[in-house]
Protein backbone atom coordinates (compact mmCIF):
# COMPACT_ATOMS: atom_id res chain seq x y z
CA UNK A 1 0.00 0.00 0.00
CA UNK A 2 1.28 3.24 -0.94
CA UNK A 3 2.67 5.57 2.10
CA UNK A 4 0.53 8.51 0.83
CA UNK A 5 -2.56 6.34 2.14
CA UNK A 6 -1.44 6.60 5.65
CA UNK A 7 -2.61 9.55 7.75
CA UNK A 8 -1.86 8.70 10.83
CA UNK A 9 0.78 5.98 11.29
CA UNK A 10 4.52 6.54 10.09
CA UNK A 11 7.29 3.98 9.83
CA UNK A 12 8.71 2.34 10.98
CA UNK A 13 11.17 5.46 11.85
CA UNK A 14 14.89 4.84 13.57
CA UNK A 15 14.49 6.30 17.32
CA UNK A 16 17.41 7.58 19.16
CA UNK A 17 15.50 5.72 22.38
CA UNK A 18 13.48 3.01 20.76
CA UNK A 19 14.96 1.66 17.88
CA UNK A 20 12.58 1.00 15.32
CA UNK A 21 9.56 3.19 15.80
CA UNK A 22 6.30 2.57 14.42
CA UNK A 23 4.53 6.56 15.37
CA UNK A 24 1.06 6.90 15.85
CA UNK A 25 0.19 10.75 15.04
CA UNK A 26 -2.59 11.42 17.06
CA UNK A 27 -3.66 14.99 16.70
CA UNK A 28 -3.31 17.75 13.90
CA UNK A 29 -0.04 19.42 13.61
CA UNK A 30 0.33 21.18 16.13
CA UNK A 31 -2.20 20.63 18.60
CA UNK A 32 -0.54 20.98 22.07
CA UNK A 33 -0.69 22.09 25.90
CA UNK A 34 2.90 23.55 25.17
CA UNK A 35 4.52 25.70 23.25
CA UNK A 36 8.19 24.62 23.43
CA UNK A 37 10.78 27.09 22.02
CA UNK A 38 12.90 24.06 20.86
CA UNK A 39 10.55 21.86 19.38
CA UNK A 40 11.17 21.14 16.26
CA UNK A 41 8.01 20.67 14.66
CA UNK A 42 7.43 24.18 15.40
CA UNK A 43 4.98 26.44 16.80
CA UNK A 44 2.18 25.82 18.53
CA UNK A 45 -1.17 26.61 16.58
CA UNK A 46 -3.39 25.18 18.91
CA UNK A 47 -2.55 25.40 22.23
CA UNK A 48 -5.15 23.69 23.91
CA UNK A 49 -5.81 21.17 27.19
CA UNK A 50 -9.23 19.83 25.69
CA UNK A 51 -9.36 16.39 25.14
CA UNK A 52 -11.20 15.05 22.24
CA UNK A 53 -10.98 12.37 19.39
CA UNK A 54 -8.78 14.78 17.17
CA UNK A 55 -8.42 11.85 14.38
CA UNK A 56 -10.90 9.46 13.50
CA UNK A 57 -10.40 6.09 16.42
CA UNK A 58 -11.40 3.43 13.69
CA UNK A 59 -9.12 5.09 11.64
CA UNK A 60 -5.97 5.14 13.28
CA UNK A 61 -6.45 1.64 14.56
CA UNK A 62 -7.22 0.32 10.55
CA UNK A 63 -4.16 2.08 9.57
CA UNK A 64 -1.81 0.30 12.28
CA UNK A 65 -3.05 -3.08 11.61
CA UNK A 66 -2.47 -2.44 7.99
CA UNK A 67 1.30 -0.98 8.37
CA UNK A 68 1.72 -4.45 10.36
CA UNK A 69 -0.02 -7.17 7.84
CA UNK A 70 2.52 -5.10 5.41
CA UNK A 71 5.44 -6.66 7.33
CA UNK A 72 6.73 -3.80 9.67
CA UNK A 73 8.83 -5.24 12.27
CA UNK A 74 9.01 -2.42 14.68
CA UNK A 75 10.45 -2.57 18.08
CA UNK A 76 7.88 -0.54 19.53
CA UNK A 77 4.22 1.14 18.72
CA UNK A 78 4.96 4.69 19.73
CA UNK A 79 1.68 6.87 20.21
CA UNK A 80 3.75 10.49 19.56
CA UNK A 81 3.21 12.75 16.81
CA UNK A 82 3.05 16.24 16.28
CA UNK A 83 1.17 17.42 19.32
CA UNK A 84 0.70 16.11 22.56
CA UNK A 85 -1.47 12.05 22.25
CA UNK A 86 -2.58 12.74 25.73
CA UNK A 87 -5.02 15.23 23.90
CA UNK A 88 -6.40 12.28 22.02
CA UNK A 89 -9.43 11.43 24.42
CA UNK A 90 -9.43 7.75 23.73
CA UNK A 91 -5.72 7.12 24.13
CA UNK A 92 -6.55 4.28 26.79
CA UNK A 93 -8.62 1.81 24.41
CA UNK A 94 -6.01 2.53 21.41
CA UNK A 95 -3.53 1.40 23.64
CA UNK A 96 -5.58 -1.68 24.64
CA UNK A 97 -6.48 -2.71 21.19
CA UNK A 98 -3.00 -2.37 19.74
CA UNK A 99 -2.05 -4.77 22.57
CA UNK A 100 -4.60 -7.18 21.51
CA UNK A 101 -3.53 -7.16 17.81
CA UNK A 102 0.47 -7.52 18.44
CA UNK A 103 3.12 -8.73 21.03
CA UNK A 104 5.41 -5.43 20.16
CA UNK A 105 5.23 -3.40 22.98
CA UNK A 106 3.49 0.75 23.12
CA UNK A 107 5.25 3.39 24.36
CA UNK A 108 4.27 6.81 24.93
CA UNK A 109 6.13 10.15 24.50
CA UNK A 110 4.50 12.58 25.78
CA UNK A 111 5.26 16.22 27.89
CA UNK A 112 3.65 14.86 31.03
CA UNK A 113 1.27 17.98 31.48
CA UNK A 114 -2.21 16.45 31.51
CA UNK A 115 -1.01 13.55 33.81
CA UNK A 116 -2.62 15.80 36.53
CA UNK A 117 -5.89 14.10 35.39
CA UNK A 118 -6.50 10.72 36.79
CA UNK A 119 -7.89 9.63 33.40
CA UNK A 120 -5.19 10.42 31.25
CA UNK A 121 -3.18 8.75 34.33
CA UNK A 122 -5.58 5.46 34.12
CA UNK A 123 -5.38 5.39 30.16
CA UNK A 124 -1.92 5.36 30.32
CA UNK A 125 -1.59 1.79 32.35
CA UNK A 126 -1.75 -0.45 29.74
CA UNK A 127 1.14 0.97 28.10
CA UNK A 128 4.49 -0.73 28.43
CA UNK A 129 6.59 2.28 28.30
CA UNK A 130 6.13 6.32 29.49
CA UNK A 131 8.53 8.66 28.36
CA UNK A 132 7.44 11.79 29.87
CA UNK A 133 9.24 15.17 29.84
CA UNK A 134 10.24 17.82 32.65
CA UNK A 135 12.34 20.40 31.16
CA UNK A 136 12.05 23.00 34.54
CA UNK A 137 13.02 22.90 37.89
CA UNK A 138 11.43 26.20 38.42
CA UNK A 139 8.17 28.12 37.64
CA UNK A 140 10.20 30.70 35.65
CA UNK A 141 12.13 27.71 33.99
CA UNK A 142 8.97 26.42 33.37
CA UNK A 143 6.75 29.39 31.64
CA UNK A 144 10.33 30.24 29.54
CA UNK A 145 10.80 26.62 28.18
CA UNK A 146 7.24 25.13 27.52
CA UNK A 147 4.76 28.27 27.37
CA UNK A 148 2.44 25.85 28.95
CA UNK A 149 -1.38 26.71 27.72
CA UNK A 150 -2.78 29.41 30.78
CA UNK A 151 -4.37 26.43 33.03
CA UNK A 152 -1.61 24.56 33.42
CA UNK A 153 0.74 25.01 36.38
CA UNK A 154 4.10 24.45 37.04
CA UNK A 155 3.63 22.50 40.76
CA UNK A 156 0.25 20.90 39.22
CA UNK A 157 2.27 19.24 36.40
CA UNK A 158 5.17 18.40 38.69
CA UNK A 159 2.41 16.43 41.43
CA UNK A 160 0.90 14.55 37.72
CA UNK A 161 4.36 13.10 37.16
CA UNK A 162 4.62 12.25 41.23
CA UNK A 163 1.68 10.41 41.01
CA UNK A 164 1.74 8.59 37.71
CA UNK A 165 4.55 7.55 39.39
CA UNK A 166 2.62 5.87 41.66
CA UNK A 167 0.25 4.11 39.68
CA UNK A 168 2.58 3.13 36.90
CA UNK A 169 4.61 0.03 37.89
CA UNK A 170 6.18 -0.54 34.24
CA UNK A 171 9.10 1.79 32.63
CA UNK A 172 9.37 5.86 32.88
CA UNK A 173 11.71 7.21 31.13
CA UNK A 174 12.18 10.97 31.91
CA UNK A 175 13.73 12.90 29.37
CA UNK A 176 15.02 16.36 30.70
CA UNK A 177 15.32 19.08 28.03
CA UNK A 178 17.78 21.26 28.71
CA UNK A 179 18.49 24.63 26.73
CA UNK A 180 21.78 26.77 26.57
CA UNK A 181 21.99 29.69 29.03
CA UNK A 182 20.35 27.49 32.12
CA UNK A 183 22.24 27.72 35.04
CA UNK A 184 23.90 24.79 37.59
CA UNK A 185 20.93 25.92 40.25
CA UNK A 186 18.30 25.68 37.85
CA UNK A 187 19.50 22.07 37.13
CA UNK A 188 19.81 21.57 40.07
CA UNK A 189 16.44 22.39 41.40
CA UNK A 190 15.67 20.47 37.98
CA UNK A 191 17.19 17.04 39.55
CA UNK A 192 15.30 17.13 42.92
CA UNK A 193 11.76 17.25 41.10
CA UNK A 194 13.10 14.37 38.98
CA UNK A 195 13.99 12.22 42.17
CA UNK A 196 10.96 12.59 43.37
CA UNK A 197 9.57 11.58 40.44
CA UNK A 198 11.31 8.37 40.40
CA UNK A 199 12.04 7.71 36.85
CA UNK A 200 13.69 4.30 35.77
CA UNK A 201 15.99 6.38 33.35
CA UNK A 202 16.85 9.97 32.87
CA UNK A 203 17.89 10.82 29.46
CA UNK A 204 19.01 14.45 29.29
CA UNK A 205 18.89 16.44 25.63
CA UNK A 206 19.26 19.07 24.16
CA UNK A 207 18.50 21.37 20.93
CA UNK A 208 19.87 19.14 18.04
CA UNK A 209 17.55 20.44 15.31
CA UNK A 210 15.78 23.69 14.13
CA UNK A 211 13.93 24.26 16.96
CA UNK A 212 10.74 26.65 16.53
CA UNK A 213 12.72 29.82 18.38
CA UNK A 214 15.86 30.83 16.49
CA UNK A 215 17.32 31.85 20.18
CA UNK A 216 16.86 28.47 21.80
CA UNK A 217 20.40 27.60 21.87
CA UNK A 218 22.09 23.93 22.67
CA UNK A 219 23.46 22.96 25.63
CA UNK A 220 27.50 22.15 25.07
CA UNK A 221 28.47 18.36 25.51
CA UNK A 222 30.69 18.43 28.39
CA UNK A 223 27.90 20.30 30.44
CA UNK A 224 25.40 17.62 29.35
CA UNK A 225 27.63 15.03 31.02
CA UNK A 226 28.64 16.97 33.80
CA UNK A 227 25.04 18.01 34.85
CA UNK A 228 24.32 13.91 34.58
CA UNK A 229 25.66 13.36 37.77
CA UNK A 230 23.23 15.93 39.53
CA UNK A 231 20.36 12.99 38.66
CA UNK A 232 19.46 9.56 40.35
CA UNK A 233 19.44 7.48 38.64
CA UNK A 234 22.46 9.54 36.77
CA UNK A 235 21.49 10.66 33.67
CA UNK A 236 21.94 9.44 30.54
CA UNK A 237 23.46 12.39 27.36
CA UNK A 238 20.77 10.62 24.83
CA UNK A 239 23.44 9.75 21.95
CA UNK A 240 23.34 9.97 18.51
CA UNK A 241 21.81 7.23 17.11
CA UNK A 242 24.14 5.42 14.13
CA UNK A 243 23.77 2.85 12.03
CA UNK A 244 19.70 2.49 12.11
CA UNK A 245 19.45 4.74 8.81
CA UNK A 246 21.65 2.63 7.12
CA UNK A 247 19.01 -0.62 7.09
CA UNK A 248 17.53 -1.41 3.97
CA UNK A 249 14.21 -0.20 4.51
CA UNK A 250 15.47 3.47 4.83
CA UNK A 251 17.89 4.01 2.58
CA UNK A 252 16.53 4.66 -0.51
CA UNK A 253 14.43 7.59 1.01
CA UNK A 254 17.50 9.04 2.65
CA UNK A 255 18.52 9.13 -0.82
CA UNK A 256 15.84 10.42 -2.03
CA UNK A 257 16.15 13.65 0.33
CA UNK A 258 19.63 14.17 -0.03
CA UNK A 259 18.99 13.99 -4.17
CA UNK A 260 15.49 16.63 -3.41
CA UNK A 261 17.71 18.95 -1.12
CA UNK A 262 20.60 19.04 -3.73
CA UNK A 263 18.17 20.15 -6.39
CA UNK A 264 16.78 23.07 -4.64
CA UNK A 265 16.47 24.52 -0.69
CA UNK A 266 13.61 22.52 1.02
CA UNK A 267 11.54 23.13 4.47
CA UNK A 268 10.65 19.79 6.19
CA UNK A 269 7.44 20.34 4.82
CA UNK A 270 8.46 20.69 1.19
CA UNK A 271 10.14 17.45 1.97
CA UNK A 272 7.47 15.43 3.41
CA UNK A 273 5.10 16.43 0.91
CA UNK A 274 7.89 16.00 -2.43
CA UNK A 275 8.88 12.97 -1.51
CA UNK A 276 4.74 11.76 0.16
CA UNK A 277 6.42 10.63 3.78
CA UNK A 278 5.53 12.20 6.80
CA UNK A 279 6.98 15.10 8.10
CA UNK A 280 8.57 12.75 11.07
CA UNK A 281 10.33 10.55 9.01
CA UNK A 282 11.54 13.48 6.82
CA UNK A 283 12.86 14.91 9.62
CA UNK A 284 14.27 12.50 11.12
CA UNK A 285 16.47 11.72 7.38
CA UNK A 286 17.34 15.86 8.00
CA UNK A 287 18.48 14.77 11.13
CA UNK A 288 21.05 11.95 10.15
CA UNK A 289 21.71 13.94 7.26
CA UNK A 290 22.94 16.61 8.76
CA UNK A 291 24.77 14.83 11.67
CA UNK A 292 27.08 13.88 8.15
CA UNK A 293 27.36 17.35 7.28
CA UNK A 294 25.91 16.65 3.99
CA UNK A 295 23.27 19.45 4.57
CA UNK A 296 22.96 22.59 6.59
CA UNK A 297 20.19 24.76 7.98
CA UNK A 298 19.27 28.27 6.62
CA UNK A 299 16.56 30.31 8.29
CA UNK A 300 14.81 32.65 5.72
CA UNK A 301 12.10 34.71 7.85
CA UNK A 302 10.06 32.31 10.00
CA UNK A 303 10.63 29.69 7.68
CA UNK A 304 14.16 26.49 7.80
CA UNK A 305 15.29 25.45 5.30
CA UNK A 306 17.79 22.89 3.94
CA UNK A 307 20.40 23.03 1.32
CA UNK A 308 22.82 20.10 0.61
CA UNK A 309 26.37 21.00 1.25
CA UNK A 310 27.66 20.12 -2.29
CA UNK A 311 25.81 22.89 -3.55
CA UNK A 312 27.39 26.30 -4.22
CA UNK A 313 26.56 28.62 -1.47
CA UNK A 314 26.66 31.58 -3.77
Amino acid sequence: MPEESFKYVFGPVPSRRLGRSLGVDLVPCKTCSYDCVYCQVGRTTVKTVERKEYVPYEAVLAEIQRKLDGGAAPDYVTMSGSGEPTLFAKLGALIRAVKAMTDTPVAVITNGSLLWMPEVRAELLDADLVVPSLDAGTPAMFERANRPHPDLRFEQMVDGLIAFREAFPKAIWLEVFLLGGCTDDEVRALAGYARRIRPDRVQLNTVARPPAESDARPVPQADLERYAAYFEPPGEVIADFTGVHDQQQFAASREEVLDLLRRRPCSLEDVAQGLRIHRHEAAKHIQHLQEEALIRAQIRGDVTFFVAEDVPRG
